[in-house]
């Protein structure tokens, strides 16, 4: 069984529903760490996350003015950026590195909840459908 988007933007192939229920407790689990880091460790740390689900969505600022062009595909320039911010990577290794960073904890505590919040937001974005670009901005 598949289910797929259609008209909002979001990808064209079809995802097995067991994957999008495997990003989207994976997802749930991320964000909700995120929020109890923010709230157990306070300061810096509330507007990181805040900033971890966003950050990864500013690479849209880069097509911005561009002019028209057909829905559901992004500007070719901001491809590489959105890209990029929207590879689990990344933030699985920034969360390795402070997992295992010799400092106090509450010293990686900001970054850390940043990580985790950027790691949910692209959880969630896989389960919406929307996962990498191709270089002329086409939904992969």
């Amino acid at each position: 069984m598949t289910s797929s988007e259609s008209g909002s933007g979001a990808a064209e192939r079809p995802v097995a529903w067991p994957a999008r229920l495997a990003w989207a407790a994976l997802g749930a689990f991320l964000l909700f760490w995120a929020v109890f880091e923010a709230v157990k460790h306070g300061g810096w740390t509330i507007p990181m996350a805040v900033l971890g689900v966003l950050v990864p969505d500013l690479s849209f600022l880069l097509g911005a003015g561009s002019g028209p062009r057909e829905p559901g595909r992004m500007p070719a320039r901001m491809v590489g950026v959105y890209n990029l911010l929207h590879r689990p990577l990344i933030p699985v290794v920034a969360l390795v590195a402070l997992s295992f960073a010799p400092t106090a904890n509450t010293t990686i505590a900001a970054p850390f909840t940043f990580a985790l919040a950027w790691l949910g937001h692209i959880c969630v974005d896989r389960v919406l459908g929307y996962g990498l670009r191709t270089p002329d901005g086409r939904p992969r």
